[in-house]
């Protein structure tokens, strides 16, 4: 009940903000108008867009290699690519039900499948609050800038240590023993997905990602107007941070609304609304003809 209440507060108040500061904007928005290298630009950002979402796929094949799983790279960077529209369904999980169930189906093992999606979004949740940490202090509040700080390094050392195989496996071992109890004993129960190292190469991957997904963000809003050099890495910390909002809130599929409020809060300040309202909408529509796009190439892919 209190969920169902959370997620339509959420939702009713990121709809609210967007709506209101569309409304304040609306007619410099429509003023706005894309030529021949701006269409370029975005279709530029669209495949830049596609290729993280691909990368996204090949890492977390890495994150099953990490868990002994034999998996075959390519079969599942195109599973990846096939379950990753189904975010945007009410819920926000079915993404990863498809892909549990593609993992079990190959490998026989539940565990190491539900274990594979929670270390990809804890390697993606670490590597945006990395960026956060590095970036993000240009867009922070000077009044709340120390606690800020503080708090984003507590968060990241928190999920960093949570990922070393000294904490991970004695939880991996606890939640099997726990498991076993209720299952029939004539079931294998043996784990064999133990952590043998950090899994230092898909963490430094999910950065890869995200700077991949933020290179589009930017590619997008310079489509749309002039850029320096110098805002890059404020346009990089605060996309990363609008990004992870938008994968940890509850209530909204794919980051939908979420992202964009919080994108469009953190920016507008240092360019024109109108712009950033304008960047934000195209980016979400490259997103899912990105998305979709990379789902299509993956069945047709597995037809040919």
């Amino acid at each position: 009940m209190w969920k169902k209440i959370l997620r339509w507060m959420i939702l009713g108040g990121t709809l609210f903000f967007l709506g209101k500061a569309l409304k304040d904007h609306w007619l410099e928005v429509t003023s706005i108008q894309i030529d021949q290298i701006g269409w370029a630009i975005l279709a530029i950002a669209t495949g830049v867009t596609l290729l993280a979402h691909t990368w996204a796929g090949w890492i977390w094949t890495w994150v099953l290699q990490e868990l002994n799983q034999p998996v075959e790279s390519l079969h599942f960077i195109q599973v990846y690519l096939k379950t990753n529209i189904a975010k945007y369904l009410p819920g926000n999980v079915w993404h990863h039900y498809g892909r549990i169930v593609e993992v079990k189906n190959a490998t026989g093992s539940l565990g190491a499948a539900t274990l594979s999606v929670v270390l990809e979004a804890l390697l993606m949740t670490a590597a945006a609050l990395i960026i956060i940490v590095l970036l993000g202090t240009q867009f922070t509040a000077t009044n709340a800038n120390t606690w800020w700080q503080i708090l984003q390094f507590f968060c990241l050392v928190l999920i960093l240590c949570a990922l070393h195989p000294w904490f991970l496996n004695p939880v991996i071992h606890f939640v099997h023993r726990f498991k076993a109890k209720k299952v029939d004993k004539n079931t294998n129960s043996s784990v064999n997905f133990n952590i043998e190292r950090y899994p230092l190469r898909p963490l430094l991957g999910e950065l890869g990602f995200l700077g991949l997904r933020g290179i589009g963000f930017i590619l997008t809003l310079f489509a749309l107007g002039p850029l320096n050099a110098s805002q890059i890495p404020l346009l990089l910390g605060a996309f990363s941070f609008s990004w992870l909002l938008g994968f940890v809130v509850p209530g909204a599929p794919g980051g939908l609304g979420v992202f964009e409020a919080t994108a469009i809060a953190l920016l507008q300040h240092y360019f024109p609304a109108a712009l950033v309202i304008s960047a934000i909408a195209l980016y979400r529509l490259i997103s899912i003809i990105a998305e979709t796009a990379g789902a299509a190439l993956a069945w047709l892919d597995e037809r040919l």
